[in-house]
């Protein structure tokens, strides 16, 4: 896998735009629904709600 750094900022009202590379590389595609949550140490975690999901059905948690 190819992996496509990229820098991005946060703007003064709190939104970033992700470069559409890098959700691509992550398998998300445009109009997908996605959960971010902090992991607790530093690193923000960007999940597709329907794995998400299933992960907590399967007793995984997020």
């Amino acid at each position: 896998m190819i992996r496509e750094p990229a820098e991005v900022t946060i703007d003064a009202t709190g939104n970033v735009q992700i470069p559409l590379g890098v959700l691509v590389e992550a398998g998300i595609d445009t109009n997908s629904t996605v959960l971010a949550f902090s992991d607790g140490d530093g690193r923000v975690v960007l999940r597709r709600a329907a794995d998400a999901i299933q992960d907590l059905l399967d007793g995984n948690g997020l």
